[in-house]
This record gives C-alpha cells, sequence and structure tokens, in this order.
C-alpha cells in the first residue's frame, strides 16, 4: 500500500554530512542538560509515600489533585488504582515532615474536598526501592541495545548494527534531554516509552536496510550513494503511512489520555520524530561512512558471479560523503 509515488530519488546522502553535524550538536547539547540539570526523577525512583483512598462514587481525579495541590504538593501523581472509585497517589519526600504528618496533611485536604473519602492505605517508598528500579530500569535498556546489536549484526552486516545502534542512542540520549531540560518527571512510564522506541525506532532501519541489501543484489552497477538514495525514496510512503497512524494513537493519549499517561505519551512523540530522522538522515550516512557496499553485504556466489560478468561492485568514496 502506497499513499504517493516518488519516480525521482531524494538525495538524501548529498546531505549525510549536515544532517549527522546537526545529529551530534543536538547530542552534545542533550549531554550538556543530563550533566549540568539532570533528571527530575519521580517516586518510583526517589521514594515517598503512597497512599490509596476509595470514593463511594467514581472519583473525579481532577478534583482529587487540586486538593493536593492546594497544600503544595504539585509533583504528586494522582491516577485510578483498580477501578473507577480507587485512586492511587503518590507523594515525593518532604524535608520536614514524617510519612504520617504528610498524609495526614493530604488526608486533610481530600476530605476538605470531598467528605466521602477513605484512606484505606499508607506505606512509605524507600530510596532503597528506587535505587532497585534505577539499576534494573539501566539493565534493562543495556541489553535491549545489546540485543539490537546482535540482531542487526547477524542479518544484515556489523557497519549496520553499529550504525543503527548509533542512531538509537542518539534517539534515546536526546529524549533524556528533554526531560532534562524542561524538567520534566522521569518515572517508570517514561522509561517504558523509552524501550518501546527503541524497537520501534531499530525496526524502521531493518526496513530501509533491507531495501537496501535489496537494491545492492538489483542495482549492480549503482553507487553506494545512488543505492541508499534509493532504498530510502522507495520506503518513504511505508515510513510516512506507519508514523501517521502511529503518531494519531499516540497523539490521543498525549491530549486526552491525562497526567499519568501524558509524560509517557510525550517520550513516544519526541521518540516518533527522531526515530524517523534518525533512521534515515543518521544511520544510513553513518553505514555509508563505515564502507558499507555490495562486496560486504552479498554472499560468495554473487562475488564470483559478478567477477564473471565484469560488473563493478560499488565501493563508497569519501568524496560521496558531501553536503
Amino acid at each position: 500500500m502506497e499513499l504517493f509515488r516518488i519516480k525521482k530519488d531524494i538525495p538524501f546522502m548529498s546531505y549525510g554530512r549536515l544532517t549527522t553535524t546537526i545529529s551530534l550538536i543536538t547530542f552534545i547539547l542533550a549531554v550538556i542538560f543530563l550533566s549540568t540539570r539532570g533528571l527530575n526523577f519521580g517516586v518510583d525512583f526517589t521514594g515517598g509515600t503512597v497512599m490509596e483512598v476509595n470514593y463511594p462514587q467514581a472519583a473525579n481525579l481532577e478534583k482529587v489533585r487540586k486538593a493536593v495541590d492546594s497544600i503544595g504538593l504539585k509533583e504528586a501523581t494522582v491516577q485510578n488504582f483498580g477501578s473507577s472509585h480507587d485512586v492511587l497517589i503518590r507523594l515525593p519526600v518532604k524535608p520536614g515532615l514524617s510519612v504520617s504528618q504528610l498524609s495526614e496533611q493530604v488526608k486533610t485536604a481530600l476530605i476538605a474536598s470531598d467528605a466521602t473519602v477513605e484512606v484505606r492505605r499508607v506505606e512509605s517508598v524507600g530510596a532503597q526501592v528506587g535505587d532497585e528500579l534505577y539499576a534494573n530500569g539501566s539493565l534493562a535498556l543495556f541489553f535491549v541495545c545489546i540485543g539490537i546489536v546482535l540482531y542487526l549484526w547477524l542479518r544484515f552486516e556489523w557497519r549496520f548494527a553499529v550504525a543503527a545502534i548509533i542512531a538509537n542512542m542518539h534517539d534515546v540520549v536526546i529524549i533524556l534531554g528533554f526531560f532534562a531540560f524542561f524538567q520534566w518527571e522521569f518515572n517508570l512510564t517514561v522509561l517504558a516509552a523509552i524501550l518501546a522506541v527503541l524497537g520501534y525506532s531499530v525496526n524502521e532501519s531493518v526496513v530501509v536496510f533491507d531495501r537496501v541489501r535489496e537494491n545492492f543484489r538489483k542495482m549492480r552497477k549503482a553507487t553506494v550513494v545512488h543505492v541508499i538514495d534509493n532504498a530510502i525514496t522507495r520506503t518513504m510512503s511505508r515510513t510516512v503511512i506507519t508514523h501517521m497512524m502511529t503518531q494519531t494513537m499516540v497523539g490521543s493519549m498525549l491530549l486526552f489520555g491525562g497526567e499519568v499517561l501524558h509524560n509517557f505519551a510525550l517520550a513516544l512523540t519526541i521518540g516518533i520524530l527522531f526515530g524517523i530522522y534518525s533512521s534515515v538522515l543518521v544511520a544510513c550516512p553513518i553505514a555509508m561512512w563505515l564502507g558499507v557496499s555490495r562486496a560486504n553485504l552479498i554472499g560468495d556466489t554473487e562475488k564470483k558471479e559478478s567477477k564473471k560478468d565484469g560488473t563493478v561492485i560499488a565501493e563508497p568514496h569519501p568524496s560521496e560523503f558531501t553536503s
């Protein structure tokens, strides 16, 4: 299925140096923001207090949120838990206040807002739990990256594996850079979004790389630049359809999903937009710069056939990688 068909190949690789330079600058800025401002970790990572409250009728989350905000706890997370009658409130650590004092303040504010509220439980989430979540989350990110590299290395070639993981890490660091710069809350849902972006972005890279490998078999006398430009151009319609549909769903979560899903959808939106950019204008130029060619993507049989029929195997040249 195609929304449109572009007859003439777009010279994406002629802008390779420019796009990779922009990516490098963006990456460096993201690292600077992460180093200087740091991430605004949520209760999941820093520890705090968890309260479960119940209402006889469906809870008005906006009303509950305003009641909690009224006592200066704007960083608190309010969401339904189990049913529309139950609400889970995550409170950050408040210096100078014990768990009992903090929960009592929240209880008073909730009762003032709606006298029918019932506090079911109050628990303290220690910093040790937060440290474990941070370590486990980092391990999950690490193993996902390793899995992506191994998969691309086995399916294609190590140059594509390196190019794809650099592009994917570029997406992850930029998402984290946005969260560091704007000090948006970083919690487990955002971490889940980042892991989803990794899988989503590598899927786009695989589609483009698969077409590149196919082109190397079909376009035997074409240069590497022509092969890659053709591969990207021919997959553009598929890219537009896929990302448009995905962003429509994510956009609905961003606009109508409420506070709980807001940062999750925000991270996915940034990841999808930069995922398109990195798969096309970062991964492909890096693969070309690393020296990908028809010679290292086809089997020995095709190499022998190429020698017999006199076909010239396209090799990359530094002059092809120009802006």
